[in-house]
């Protein structure tokens, strides 16, 4: 099992429910409850019609790249054993506005150095995994077919 990277805070207010969702193997997004906006990262009122109701909803897990880096020399010591290795920013399928950054691995276990940098495509679809490190469960993407 991978260990020392930087987790994130899994108990905070507002994000928690999203780690609930990773840990039962779904991509949740919140939404205003009075208006429909999705939003992401969450936040107690919505921009749109400033309302403080939300839902929690499971998203479908597709989506496609729309940016990428590679990382040659990690500023993160954590990290640094692994590099190279991709950092890919997602729109999902429900809404492009909608950006997730995570790494696109060969398979739901494998390292995040496991995808050749040079291979990886802007605009390429591509599929939710969720991988434990420690005692969170991460987003991390592999390529869809077509």
């Amino acid at each position: 099992m991978e260990t020392g990277f930087l987790l994130p805070d899994t108990d905070d207010d507002e994000g928690a429910p999203f780690w609930v969702g990773t840990a039962a193997g779904e991509l949740r997004v919140q939404r205003c409850a009075n208006c429909g906006l999705l939003r992401m990262p969450p936040r107690p009122m919505c921009p749109r019609c400033r309302s403080l109701d939300n839902t929690w909803d499971a998203m479908s897990g597709r989506g496609t790249i729309w940016s990428f880096v590679v990382p040659h020399r990690p500023l993160l010591p954590a990290y640094g054993e692994l590099a190279p290795y991709n950092v890919i920013v997602v729109t999902i399928d429900e809404d492009p506005a909608i950006r997730f950054v995570g790494n696109l691995v060969a398979d739901q276990d494998a390292q995040i150095n496991s995808v050749d940098p040079a291979t990886i495509e802007i605009g390429a679809p591509v599929q939710v995994v969720f991988h434990q490190i420690e005692d969170v469960t991460l987003p991390r993407w592999v390529l869809a077919p077509g």
